[in-house]
């Protein structure tokens, strides 16, 4: 297998989502100036890689067992890539397809997981502003995501986040910081969750809530609702570790617990106080290893006992 990164800058850094950052060479070619920023993005993947620029947008992915593609072709290129190299690059892809064809058709495996086409994000991004960057600093976000200011064509201001799946982007959302309705503008696809390449082979426990910056500041996943679709209980399942819910805790997220139970998992819900009401606000408050630590120390698996938990944040939602 070819290793990409070979090609890249020498001045580049990893951040701990595996992008790798550089001075990006689409910019003067694009009608922009020369970048000095290192707002060009590579990420590497099983099967290929994607790349994105945060400054002129250009977007350009490879995937093993086909050619390079036109965009890809000219990424290489402004990276110093030649005609030769291009071409070994394009008979090395096809011979491990040859390859991949000839154990696919030794197997009859199925994979059920669903399926997601990388996408593009919206005009009107970049990196993230004064305002924004105290947002999420006060939100207790990390700060090696890829999170970037986004001005919609209505003049709404918000923050972005990229959905990510197998390191490719898939789609985003803008979480609006204004008073107006939407709060929320997504780009999602259906059977979506978020948060799969954030997990670490050697957890132990995989969590899953609602909200993406519930998700984002404990490194879980996000269902983005307060239900769990066919599609997303699959993904999970996927992910080899023990599966434990962690509804918001208000009236709507029983149907969370509730759907945790059809599926067989666990479900925790921490006493953090009267005040606080999701993971973020718990993360703000206590900090985000005395969060997981309270997450994991109250969960239980018995159907009993999530029923037990259940009531009592009925009781509280009530009170």
């Amino acid at each position: 297998m070819i290793d990409f990164t070979t090609y890249l800058p020498s001045r580049r850094k990893a951040n701990t989502s595996g992008w790798i950052t550089f001075n990006a060479p689409c910019c003067i070619h694009n009608g922009e100036s020369t970048d000095k920023r290192q707002r060009g993005g590579f990420i590497s993947r099983d099967d290929g890689w994607s790349y994105h620029c945060f400054n002129c947008r250009y977007t350009a992915s490879f995937t093993v067992g086909r050619s390079l593609t036109y965009k890809a072709r000219r990424l290489l290129t402004w990276l110093g890539v030649d005609e030769e190299e291009l071409g070994r690059i394009n008979l090395e892809s096809m011979r491990l397809r040859s390859m991949q064809d000839v154990l696919q058709s030794r197997t009859k495996a199925v994979d059920p997981l669903p399926k997601f086409k990388e996408t593009d994000l919206p005009a009107g991004i970049s990196e993230l502003d004064v305002d924004n960057a105290q947002y999420i600093k006060h939100r207790c976000l990390p700060q090696d995501y890829p999170l970037m200011t986004h001005v919609t064509e209505t003049g709404r201001k918000g923050i972005l986040v990229p959905f990510t799946h197998n390191n490719q982007i898939v789609g985003h959302t803008t979480r609006f910081l204004d008073t107006r309705k939407p709060k929320y503008l997504n780009n999602m696809q259906p059977g979506y969750v978020f948060g799969t390449d954030l997990q670490r082979p050697e957890w132990q426990y995989v969590i899953v809530v609602e909200g993406i910056f519930d998700a984002l500041c404990i490194d879980a996943l996000a269902v983005l609702h307060n239900d769990i679709n066919t599609a997303q209980a699959s993904i999970i399942k996927s992910v080899d570790a023990q599966v434990i819910v962690v509804p918001d805790q208000d009236r709507a997220g029983v149907a969370l617990i509730d759907r945790a139970i059809e599926l067989g998992w666990g479900v925790s819900i921490p006493d953090w106080g009267n005040e606080i009401k999701d993971v973020n606000d718990a993360v703000q408050a206590h900090g985000r290893l005395s969060t997981v630590a309270s997450i994991i120390n109250s969960s239980v698996f018995s159907k009993v006992k999530i029923e037990l938990a259940k009531r009592a944040l009925l009781r509280k939602t009530n009170a």
